[in-house]
Formats: structure tokens, sequence, C-alpha cells
């Protein structure tokens, strides 16, 4: 069984656990499909951070040692209406843990806690792309990006 932890400030998630120990988790067990820790850590800024205008939660998993097996950060994105109210941002499994299901539960209590529709980004070629389908998430939009650089 997986209990799931729920984070909705920096207060709540600093008496659970090391920012930098979520930062690290996620950076080792996104890999190749995740971002810079400077990245991640601001994500977990903008979803439980005090900023106005931002807001969201972070879910960790643990079994039942206790040990953190998964997490997610989800963001709001403010924009009900025309956009999906919130983007699962981030998303990881322990890679020796994979397989368990974890993932998917992590991901329906996500889903269940955020208020209203949520997006996603996934590369095509990421193996969570099928977790993500059997989950009920649709390809509605071919993504594009301009970059200023």
């Amino acid at each position: 069984m997986l209990e799931i932890r729920e984070f909705e400030t920096m207060d709540a998630l600093a008496r659970g656990m090391e920012r930098t120990e979520l930062v690290n988790f996620l950076h080792t067990h996104l890999g190749r499909f995740g971002d810079d820790k400077a990245a991640i850590d601001r994500c977990i800024e903008y979803a439980i951070g005090e900023d106005p205008g931002t807001g969201g939660f972070v879910l960790t998993g643990h079994d039942v040692d206790g040990r953190m097996v998964g997490a997610l950060v989800m963001n709001e994105t403010g924009m009900k209406g025309y956009i999906p109210e919130n983007i699962l941002v981030y998303v990881a499994v322990d890679a020796s843990c994979r397989g368990k299901g974890y993932g998917g539960q992590i991901c329906r209590h996500a889903i269940e806690k955020a208020e209203g529709d949520v997006k996603l980004h996934v590369e095509y070629d990421n193996p969570a792309k099928r977790l993500y389908e059997r989950l009920g998430f649709t390809n509605k939009y071919a993504e594009m990006r301009f970059s200023a650089d």
C-alpha cells in the first residue's frame, strides 16, 4: 500500500522533508525527461510558495517502510475557462519501484485533489505516456514553441 502525503505550503513541506530531498528525488527519477534542479525548485516554489497568483500542491508517495518512492508537483494555471486550471508538471517514481502501480496511484490522487481540469506535457517516447492515456488523458493539441534565444 502506498501512503500519499499532501503538501500545500512550504512550512508543511519543511515539516515532512527537506526541500532539497524532494528536488533531488525528482531530478534523479525524472531522468532525461526532467529539468535541471533549479527549474524543479522554481516549480515547487510556484506550487506551494507564498507569491500571489501562484498555487498548486506537492504529493509524495511512501512505501510501507516510509521510504519516498514517488513524487508529483501540480501547478495551478489561473486560466479557468480557456486553458485547464491545473498542469501536472512533474511526476516521478523511483526507478527501482516502477511497475507496482505507484505512478497511477499518485496521479489519480492528484487528479481527485485538483480543482478543475488537468493538463500535462509528455514526450512521445516517454514510457509514462501509456500511464497517462490509461488515466484518461488525451492528446488534444500538438505543442509548438518559439524560442527567443
